[in-house]
């Protein structure tokens, strides 16, 4: 048995702890929270890359895994699905050998704790370089198994429209670069559009994350965008749920 698939079975293999921090998704149509992202953090607080920055060929199997387990335990601990909101989990496309038999610590997790399989939303980032039937089949297993799917930095990667094309998850992820400063760029503001109303025409739910400024929160209103993520709302909580600012959903005027 590899070391890849010996992680998997047992979640061992990654030495270095760490925990979680959650940063709120929100639907600004309601002002309810929609989901809490997991995010990888040192055992006190400490940043990402603390962690991500030993995560090698030898061990990502085993970290993909633990990250897994460790983000379902701290939800469930949390209360994170009690008022309906989801967790969403990034996992590595390259770290699954085998869709089925690489999520039984999940499901063993979900089931331990109770922590409904259809508020799981896995969520992988097209920068990394993908084998898409690869990709393909694992959302595919995913959505059978009974989770959500999202494209995270869409925009930004190697796959793209090429991926999104062969396969149509739940929600896209913008990338942040295209929402930087949109309420001053006319270019940025024209692709966007245009993106969300392709993702429209295929029963895909847009988010647009990295949100800082009012400025920005104002153009995807006025947009149309639901799903929102950023700065401007609230920063991950390390341990916790944060608790999002408050936005005011914007009254449609009818002529």
């Amino acid at each position: 048995m590899s070391t890849g698939c010996q992680g998997c079975r047992n979640g061992s293999g990654f030495a270095k702890p760490f925990s979680m921090a959650f940063q709120p998704i929100v639907d600004i149509s309601s002002g309810k929270v929609f989901a809490h992202e997991a995010l990888v953090r040192g055992p006190n607080g400490e940043g990402a890359n603390t962690i991500l920055s030993v995560v090698d060929q030898t061990n990502r199997y085993s970290f993909d895994q633990m990250c897994r387990v460790k983000a379902i335990e701290l939800a469930a601990r949390l209360g994170l699905a009690d008022d309906g909101a989801c967790l969403s989990i990034n996992f590595m496309p390259n770290a699954v050998y085998e869709p089925r038999a690489c999520i039984r610590l999940t499901l063993e997790a979900a089931t331990r704790t109770g922590f409904p399989l259809d508020r799981i939303i896995f969520e992988f980032t097209e920068n990394e370089k993908l084998d898409v039937t690869h990709v393909m089949n694992i959302m595919a297993t995913y959505k059978e198994i009974g989770f959500k799917t999202a494209i995270d930095d869409f925009g930004a990667g190697n796959a793209g429209l090429v991926l999104l094309a062969r396969y149509q998850p739940d929600i896209v992820k913008i990338d942040m670069d295209l929402i930087r400063g949109i309420d001053r760029d006319q270019v940025k503001r024209s692709i966007l559009r245009h993106m969300l109303r392709l993702l429209d025409e295929l029963g895909i739910v847009p988010l647009c994350e990295g949100i800082e400024t009012t400025g920005e929160l104002d153009v995807l209103q006025d947009l149309g965008v639901r799903l929102i993520q950023g700065y401007l709302l609230a920063k991950p909580a390390f341990e916790a749920l944060a608790i999002p600012a408050r936005i005011v959903p914007r009254i449609q005027m009818v002529a």
